[in-house]
């Protein structure tokens, strides 16, 4: 009798579609088998080590030996959230001066677009959004020298093979030069800004190997790549202490001071080859020699950690990472998308942990490179960090939220200067929470709630008075400043947003646009989240919220279809509104059902959508917002063919980054959606019933998953 029950039970566990969630996930070799190997000197498969506040991207070498080389694929960057840079402003540029007049409801609302003429108010639009921008600290690379002393080329580079051990968070460079080998471990300190090498090769005895610190200056372009070699005498970099094995080189630009130490485990003796050009050459018979690297607006540490002790805090930090939080493991599908899918979603999570966990909200090509000249765009906040808090890190999200905090009262004057309520959250904005001038980022409307999200999540994992006490403040101003936003129509007796709005599709002129649909539900769910917070914190519901949430404009409905806007009834008509994000489709997707959502109309939408719109034309977080979109609508099938579309914006290079085009070569909004749109095909979302809602039930899919988070 026993053995029959035994054996009762083993063909349960065999049987039972849902045992596969009882099992623990082999977590290292679910990492590993997603190793990056790089072959060559691909410009497009630059590797990063880092801890989310410093990162420190090399080439094929494991340093940053060919940064012009690298330039124009994924740029051989080293920045810190710290290394923020202005050039003065000795004109006395002010944002007042892209102050535009635009007439709303009868009155006159002031927007800082940017503007053609006169040429100093353009200057000065100019001037503000290039200021303040993240800097390149420095580049830190091989110098390698054939026996007949000419300097290395990449053609001389041959036999690369290199390995980033996502466990680790170690990279392993193997090449040949000069008909020797070389083989270099990089790893970065999980606390500090460090990095730590060390290199075996017959190179270093020959004195053909060498370490060069060379330091570029910040553009004022949209792009830096962190090789601008010109403009040497508008910066200084000194050597402040040479020792046996201690090197310091202090950098002064304008206001911003840092130095860069390097310890050594070989006494060493330097050079300045040029100004900001420094060559540290090992002095030794040995074919082994390992260093740190360490970057500080500070006066450096004293004590300086070795080889050694920063490859064993990289070995922790990200066994931790790794074992912390969510998991998924696509062992034993059968559809030929799953080790893509897989593949992609492990390295997210390695690249949205070591460039977007920083205090100020990550810029779009996080800490590589900047775009946007280095600012962060705050209705990209959601893409790059609400992953996390569905993954089981919500600590992780939180280190960017005080922010708001930092950034508050200049939203609160944004708002009293158009006449508004509460606090108005900047767009294109800087580690101070500055304003931008943008002809598109003034009139965006759809950051504004995303605190309440972020905040709301925080609430899901610590449900305690100590949140809401943190978070309501930032709560409560957004809140009213969204229902003071919201403009009451005596004729139609509702309240409807614009016109002065460009919607998340930004494709629609502010001064004709009102009522976009995700924007008129995040409305709503947002006021309604922010009178459960008064609720929980024992205070009487606010009668302007509750005014809005009452008389809001119904979602905008044209033959059975959601509308973009009220104002776009063109929307699938007119080819300049199938084009950019297709936003319609976050009104169910990034956001949960609510009274103001009807899910017949919202599948017709989503089916039209696919129907019409041009994909050649879209940015790499649209299509994990389609797969939550058809994920909530119990459109499976839709959901994956939606996020493994086959679109250039959607291409997820060798090393795990979302390549867009030539300007933006990795975009991390892309990332960290493909993250939160998984957790929603996996997890659900309240109410959900279904077991991994998001994967067709078919068989070609076995999903198993431990550690995440429903979604709302």
């Amino acid at each position: 009798m026993i053995f029959l029950l035994r054996l009762l039970k083993i063909c349960f566990l065999i049987t039972c579609p849902s045992f596969v969630f009882a099992q623990k996930i082999n977590r290292q070799a679910l990492v590993n088998r997603h190793n990056v190997v790089v072959k060559s000197l691909d410009t497009l498969s630059s590797l990063t080590v880092g801890n989310g506040s410093f990162a420190f991207t090399v080439d094929a070498t494991g340093l940053q030996t060919f940064p012009d080389y690298y330039a124009n694929g994924i740029p051989l960057g080293t920045q810190s959230e710290w290394s923020w840079h202005s050039f003065p402003n000795t004109q006395n540029y002010t944002i007042e001066q892209s102050f535009k007049e635009i007439d709303s409801h009868g009155r006159k609302v002031i927007y800082t677009p940017q503007i053609a003429k006169p040429q100093r108010r353009k200057d000065a639009v100019n001037f503000i959004r290039q200021n303040p921008h993240r800097v390149h600290l420095g580049n830190i690379g091989f110098e390698l020298y054939k026996k007949d002393g000419s300097k290395a080329l990449t053609t001389d580079i041959s036999d690369v093979n290199q390995t980033l051990d996502l466990w680790t968070g170690e990279i392993t460079s193997h090449f040949v030069f000069d008909g020797q080998p070389v083989e270099v471990k990089t790893v970065s300190h999980q606390q500090k800004d460090i990095i730590a090498v060390s290199v075996e090769s017959p190179l270093l005895k020959s004195g053909q190997l060498m370490l060069r610190i060379r330091i570029p200056f910040p553009t004022d372009k949209f792009i830096d790549s962190g090789n601008n070699w010109a403009n040497v005498d508008k910066h200084s970099s000194i050597v402040t202490k040479q020792g046996e094995k201690r090197v310091i080189v202090k950098h002064k630009i304008d206001d911003l001071n840092y130095t860069i130490g390097l310890s050594s485990s070989l006494n060493v003796k330097s050079q300045i080859k040029q100004a900001h050009y420094f060559v540290i050459q090992p002095v030794t018979q040995a074919t082994s020699w390992s260093f740190t690297c360490d970057f500080s607006e500070k006066t450096p540490e004293a004590n300086q950690v070795n080889f050694a002790a920063v490859r064993t805090n990289s070995q922790t930090g990200w066994n931790q990472f790794w074992n912390s939080g969510g998991a998924i493991d696509f062992s034993g599908s059968t559809d030929k998308r799953a080790t893509e899918l897989e593949r992609r979603i492990i390295l997210s999570q390695y690249l949205t942990k070591v460039q977007g966990t920083t205090e100020t909200p990550p810029q779009e090509t996080g800490l590589t490179y900047n775009s946007w000249f280095g600012k962060p765009h705050m209705e990209m906040h959601w893409w790059h960090s609400v992953h996390f808090a569905l993954w089981g890190r919500t600590d992780l999200l939180e280190k960017s939220l005080n922010w708001y905090k930092i950034a508050l009262p200049t939203a609160k004057k944004i708002a009293h200067r158009q006449g508004f309520k509460g606090a108005r959250w900047q767009k294109m904005t800087d580690y101070k929470g500055g304003e931008t001038a943008s002809s598109v980022g003034a009139y965006l409307i759809w950051q504004q709630p995303h605190i309440i999200t972020f905040a709301e999540l925080c609430y899901r994992e610590k449900p305690n008075k100590q949140t809401l006490e943190k978070y309501k403040e930032l709560i409560f101003e957004t809140a009213d400043f969204m229902a003071s936003y919201a403009y009451f129509d005596k004729e139609k007796g509702k309240y409807i947003l614009g016109p002065g709005l460009i919607p998340a599709q930004e494709r629609f002129k502010p001064e004709q646009t009102f009522n976009p649909s995700y924007e008129l539900n995040y409305w709503y769910w947002a006021l309604n989240t922010a009178q459960e917070w008064r609720k929980r914190l024992g205070l009487k519901p606010n009668k302007a919220w509750q005014e809005v949430i009452d008389k809001l404009s119904a979602l905008p409905v044209k033959d059975e279809v959601y509308l973009a806007a009220e104002s776009a009834q063109d929307s699938y008509t007119n080819p300049v509104f199938l084009t950019d994000h297709p936003s319609v489709l976050a009104t169910y997707g990034m956001l949960p059902v609510t009274p103001m959502v009807d899910t017949t109309i919202m599948k017709n939408t989503f089916e039209k959508v696919w129907e019409v719109w041009h994909w050649d034309d879209t940015w790499g977080w649209d299509f994990p917002m389609v797969a939550m979109s058809a994920t909530r609508l119990g459109l499976p099938n839709y959901a994956l063919d939606g996020l493994l579309m086959n679109i250039r914006t959607n291409t997820f290079l060798n090393n795990g980054h979302n390549y867009q085009d030539q300007r933006l070569r990795l975009y991390m909004p892309g990332n960290g959606g493909l993250l939160a749109a998984v957790a929603l095909m996996c997890a659900g979302y309240d109410d959900c019933k279904e077991e991994n809602p998001g994967f067709p039930k078919d068989g070609s899919w076995k999903v198993q998953w431990e550690g995440l988070k429903k979604f709302f």
